[in-house]
């Protein structure tokens, strides 16, 4: 059985090089008996984090070829229902304000029980970040009883994290309407970009694994450094 980790550390690794350009596109990696003895891990690791690449479009398999590099671009997964920390390398979060008990938003863009919306929600605002490099701006919206979220800090800095281990509560899956729109003068300024930039708006309904619990969000993403996709 392959380990996560271990495929996941190679694959992080490989994606980088070609990133920075140490393997040019349309050359070839090198083979995955080179792969085993740099990594010193088995011909299956290899292959399983050999696979993740090919997923991301990075590179294409030939038999008796080897695996040639198809592109540099950099591609985040973030159209998924993973957490933020899982599919960002080097991922960073500021916090605009600390979470608060608020109301629901006016005309929030799901529909909301009576038991919801008169019991409010807990809000969570945050700006994502790769590095130094600022992807997106995320506000939460989570159950008002989940209050550790407002007094406790965020287990590694990770929502997804903190909701399972204080609550037991894990996302399962996702529902999300996505648009393109132009970023306001306040939200360019904390993207550090120009006002009136293209933006990816996307809307989130999280299903968890309680049926009566569910996680709501709206994201700001810029795409200019980085484009997105599914990885489902």
């Amino acid at each position: 059985m392959v380990n996560k980790y271990q495929y996941q550390a190679i694959y992080t690794q490989l994606k980088a090089e070609i990133q920075e350009g140490k393997h040019a596109i349309g050359s070839l990696l090198p083979s995955e008996n080179d792969l085993c003895k740099t990594f010193q891990m088995s011909r299956m690791t290899i292959r399983q984090a050999l696979a993740e690449l090919v997923k991301e479009g990075y590179i294409l398999r030939k038999h008796g070829k080897g695996s040639i590099v198809k592109t540099n671009i950099s591609r985040i997964g973030l159209l998924t229902f993973k957490g933020f920390s899982e599919v960002v390398a080097d991922a960073k979060t500021i916090l605009l304000q600390d979470p608060k008990q608020s109301t629901w938003p006016h005309g929030f863009s799901y529909p909301l029980s009576k038991i919801q919306s008169n019991k409010g929600c807990i809000i969570l605002e945050r700006i994502r970040l790769k590095g130094q490099e600022p992807l997106m701006i995320e506000i939460s919206y989570l159950p008002s009883n989940f209050k550790k979220i407002i007094t406790e800090p965020l287990i590694d800095g990770s929502l997804f994290k903190s909701l399972k281990m204080w609550y037991k509560i894990e996302p399962i899956n996702l529902e999300q309407s996505i648009s393109a729109i132009e970023a306001s003068p306040e939200i360019a300024q904390l993207l550090n970009i120009k006002a009136g930039k293209p933006l990816i708006h996307i809307e989130r309904k999280y299903i968890t694994n309680d049926p009566n619990v569910f996680i709501y969000s709206t994201l700001y993403c810029y795409t200019g450094v980085y484009t997105l996709f599914s990885d489902t």
